[in-house]
């Protein structure tokens, strides 16, 4: 897997491309501002860009606006976005097919982390708990999410997670038919019918985080 490393704090910089070297993902450009990484991107073609929401000269929005800039041109393009706090104003807009959102503490776990990194890279979404807890207790919850069960609430929740059907039936210890009958159930209460231009499992954590 190649890579693209967007984050203008060198050290961070630095040791985020040491630990993709050492879980074998090759980072091929290491740059500190948006416009670097939409000319990286372009450049270089990666499998992933891994991107700081905040970077210079505003330090407010930069890394996000540059990484829209680039799934404008490469719509499938993944992105893992990286966060020192809960960006509660951009994360609506963050969460989509192949991509992910992670607080940068952590990074520290490195196998979870490499295994977002992996997640994402190849079309997985993964958000942190913390960020889903932070927009659930900001955001009102639309009505097509009362008609569901509580037990079905909970396995939404883990899909906002970033859970695959094995995690989430270890996390709530029933079998992943089980699993797979709570997720049927809520396609069929969301009203998201089979389309194949859809991606059934984000559209159903959209309206879980009421974008």
């Amino acid at each position: 897997m190649r890579v693209v490393i967007a984050e203008d704090s060198v050290l961070l910089r630095e040791g985020l491309a040491r630990l993709l070297a050492d879980g074998g993902i090759v980072t091929v450009a290491a740059v500190s501002d948006g416009p670097s990484l939409v000319a990286a991107v372009r450049e270089h073609e990666p499998d992933l860009g891994i991107v700081d929401v905040r970077m210079p000269p505003s330090h407010t929005d930069e890394g996000l606006r540059a990484a829209l800039q680039v799934r404008a041109a490469r719509p499938d393009f993944p992105i893992l976005v990286l966060s020192q706090y809960v960006e509660e104003r951009y994360a609506g807009d963050l969460i989509g097919k192949a991509v992910g959102y992670l607080l940068k503490e952590r990074v520290a776990d490195v196998a979870e982390f490499l295994e977002t990194v992996r997640q994402v890279a190849a079309g997985g979404t993964v958000i942190d708990p913390e960020v889903v807890v932070q927009l659930l207790s900001r955001q009102r919850r639309g009505a097509p999410l009362d008609s569901l069960s509580p037990r079905e609430r909970e396995v939404l929740a883990l899909m906002a997670e970033g859970r695959s059907n094995t995690a989430i039936a270890s996390r709530l210890v029933v079998t992943e038919g089980a699993v797979e009958k709570h997720i049927s159930g809520i396609f069929t209460k969301l009203a998201l019918g089979p389309a194949p231009e859809d991606h059934r499992r984000v559209l159903a954590v959209l309206t879980y985080l009421g974008r």
